[in-house]
């Protein structure tokens, strides 16, 4: 990775689903799917999906800063899921869907943190937050056949999606 690129890692359910939208926002570089958060070396598809690795199946954002930003990548990302869900997205269900921003700069958890703030401040899910907020670990790339899975299979599996009209508005800071 280069100097002029960044790095994001989210999970927000199925890996397949939020590549597919992530890839095609302005100023993202490369993604590639994969699993983080837990506690097994070398997790592969076929043990994450049991929820017993404790990893979230994630996405590995590269973007170039001067052409988006951390926050902008963040507004995305509670636009195309459902955040207000523990440990579920769509019909998936278990920790490896979970909702969770692992940060790599103090930089990057004030954002989040400030994001969400503003998510729950906005009204605009039904619920609370449940999106973590923890520390970047190992990211471990799954297996070839999930990567940019839904260029491959156009009709496949996802249960994300963009909402129409959706725009993030900053809370009023003076009074939050």
């Amino acid at each position: 990775m280069s100097a002029d690129v960044e790095r994001a890692v989210l999970a927000g359910g199925c890996f397949w689903g939020m590549q597919d939208l992530l890839r095609r926002h302005p100023g993202v570089v490369a993604t590639r799917v994969g699993y983080t958060g837990g506690d097994t070396d070398r997790p592969v598809y076929e043990t994450v999906k049991t929820g017993k690795t404790g990893h979230a199946e994630a996405i590995e954002i590269e973007f170039d800063p001067g052409k988006t930003d951390y926050r902008a990548i963040l507004e995305l990302f509670f636009q195309i899921h459902d955040p207000t869900t523990l440990d579920r997205q769509g019909n998936d269900v278990g920790s490896q869907y979970r909702s969770a921003i692992f940060y790599t700069t103090d930089e990057q958890r004030r954002i989040a943190e400030d994001t969400i703030a503003d998510v729950e401040a906005s009204g605009l899910w039904p619920g609370r937050v449940a999106t973590e907020i923890v520390p970047a670990g190992a990211f471990w790339q799954a297996e070839p056949v999930h990567q940019d899975y839904l260029e491959k299979y156009p009709n496949g599996y996802t249960c994300h999606f963009p909402r129409p009209n959706w725009t993030l508005p900053a809370r009023d800071k003076q009074t939050a």
